[in-house]
């Protein structure tokens, strides 16, 4: 796996702002995982208290609804959620410290925007494979909004999670790129 950039989160956060995009990247250590319904609710603490609960100021967050606990592991599969059903909320979250995102599929210009001017980044792993990334998740602990089920916000360590930089901390976008590359006009 020559190439691969190692980061241990979340000491080691700083060093995906500094990623290009195409870069693929094995992250190990703490992530949080959070869908629609508790994206909203985290906005609603945000705005309310000028802040990101639960210490997430500074950490990566995953788009991905878990399921339930299965042959020993954490999580029966988790795998990426389409990230731009969290477009509502992701710059508000940027700028509020939030370093990095994962996900599937392409983001809004709002997003791409927001990863630039935040110095943050957007991560993307392979859909269709949430068994497989299951295995590597070594711990997790609902941290709250259990009520929300697979939308809850989870707190979960990694060990070696795959992904590309999609979107890196000066606006470049593979998914434009991959786009304008391919248009004949």
């Amino acid at each position: 796996m020559s190439g691969d950039v190692r980061v241990a989160l979340p000491e080691e956060a700083a060093i995906l702002s500094t990623l290009e995009a195409g870069t693929k990247v094995l992250l190990s250590g703490v992530i949080y995982t959070m869908r629609d319904a508790g994206h909203a609710r985290c906005l609603a603490y945000l705005r309310e208290h000028g802040e990101l609960p639960f210490g997430l100021a500074g950490q990566v967050l995953f788009y991905a609804g878990p399921t339930p606990e299965r042959a020993g592991r954490p999580f029966g599969a988790i795998g990426p959620t389409t990230a731009s059903r969290m477009d509502f909320a992701a710059p508000e979250l940027y700028r509020a410290g939030i370093v990095s995102t994962i996900g599937k599929g392409k983001r809004s210009r709002e997003v791409v925007d927001a990863c630039r001017m935040c110095k943050a980044t957007y991560l993307a792993c392979v859909g269709g494979v949430a068994a497989l990334l299951a295995e590597r998740v070594v711990h997790a602990t609902c941290v709250a909004w259990e009520d929300l089920g697979t939308e809850a916000l989870w707190r979960i360590e990694v060990e070696d999670l795959s992904a590309f930089v999609e979107v890196d901390a000066t606006g470049r976008d593979l998914y434009r790129e991959i786009e304008a590359s391919a248009d004949p006009a």
